[in-house]
């Protein structure tokens, strides 16, 4: 019989390693997993918390950032695809300084850029959009 350099039956080198590994490997990306959902949670607990404030402001610019996840399961051959839309409003006020706020009332499609008016902001959120007559822009269509 011929010694291949292999423990019999259980045992040795690379199946060690990998038994030892795995745990490892798990544990870092359950870590990972729920320390994301914790953050997005303290996110949300700010933003909700944070006090409304209107301010007096001008619309310099919009942005998407689409989400997309999708899974694939070997065993009954399925695949299941979602994707999140989130959508961003920039401001500019008085001073200058512009700062980049998510959008969580659906104003996205009734503002444009270089809208003015009065924005009512709560922490990273934009909640609503006032626009003022004299500052907007006409628009033909």
């Amino acid at each position: 019989m011929h010694d291949f350099g292999f423990p019999p039956m259980g045992g040795g080198g690379f199946f060690n390693t990998m038994s030892t590994l795995f745990p490892i490997i798990f544990i870092v990306i359950l870590g990972i997993i729920i320390a994301t959902f914790v953050s997005n949670g303290v996110k949300y607990a700010q933003n909700q918390r944070s006090p409304q404030k209107s301010v007096f402001a001008t619309i310099v610019s919009k942005r998407t950032y689409v989400e997309h996840h999708s899974s694939h399961h070997a065993n009954d051959h399925m695949h299941s695809s979602t994707s999140r839309t989130h959508y961003y409003i920039t401001l500019q006020f008085d001073n200058g300084e512009r700062k980049e706020y998510l959008d969580v009332k659906n104003l996205y499609g009734l503002v444009a850029e270089g809208d003015t008016g009065y924005a009512l902001v709560q922490g990273e959120w934009i909640v609503a959009f006032e626009r003022s007559v004299e500052g907007s822009r006409e628009r033909a269509y």
